[in-house]
């Protein structure tokens, strides 16, 4: 799959803890190979929502099984995400 990113996504990486921004770069760069992984949720009210949790932070993204596509939309402190 290809993994698109919202513009707002680079500036919360770039503001993550480091050992956070390892791990959410790791996270992001598998959702090509599988775009559900496991400990992934869905978001209740969504059809394509979904997000991966590290420890108090959250990416939130969106699958297109038609497009083969990942968005990333989020990735912030668990408060701050779904804002």
């Amino acid at each position: 799959m290809n993994i698109d990113f919202h513009p707002d996504v680079f500036k919360q990486l770039q503001q993550l803890p480091r050992p956070v921004f390892t791990a959410a770069l790791k996270a992001i760069v598998a959702l090509a190979n599988e775009a559900r992984p496991a400990g992934c949720v869905k978001l209740a009210g969504s059809a394509n929502d979904w997000r991966i949790r590290i420890g108090e932070y959250r990416i939130v993204y969106e699958i297109n099984d038609k497009k083969a596509t990942v968005t990333v939309f989020s990735v912030a402190h668990r408060r701050e995400v779904y804002r």
